[in-house]
């Protein structure tokens, strides 16, 4: 199913493309979304497009969030904080690094749970959210939905 466009960001090697399926972020939630994305970029640099959605509903293929082949992440957003949408992004974007920088292949499963590679991704994950919320301290309503 394709899912609405709703913002293109544009960095020097590959674009960030951002689709959800509803109105379900408010401007300023977006505005946060695009700056985190900034920083994920500049951090965790990668070279090919990359495709984010942010759907209302999990499915079985994942929990909060899945990386999937094709550059393609999905991020659940529905009845969450911004602040753990934002972490499930920066989980995904990780493991998308993995394949595009570290030579991580499709076609060769990683271990879920306790593996290097999760583990990668949750440790910089946590890293890239504190660093982001130290950055921005007056977003906190905005993140923690006060």
């Amino acid at each position: 199913m394709i899912m609405p466009l709703f913002s293109i960001m544009i960095f020097i090697d590959m674009k960030a493309v951002l689709k959800k399926p509803s109105e379900s972020f408010s401007p300023d939630q977006i505005n946060v979304i695009d700056n985190f994305i900034k920083l994920l970029q500049t951090e965790l640099v990668l070279s090919d497009d990359v495709y984010i959605s942010f759907v209302e509903n999990r499915d079985s293929s994942m929990t909060t969030g899945v990386r999937r082949p094709n550059n393609e992440i999905l991020v659940l957003s529905g009845n969450r904080l911004l602040i753990d949408i934002l972490r499930t992004l920066a989980h995904e974007w990780v493991h998308e690094y993995q394949y595009q920088k570290m030579g991580l292949k499709d076609d060769e499963p990683i271990q879920d749970i306790g593996g290097k590679e999760e583990n990668m991704a949750n440790a910089l994950s946590g890293i890239m959210v504190k660093k982001f919320a130290k950055k921005h301290p007056k977003l906190e309503s905005i993140l923690y939905g006060e």
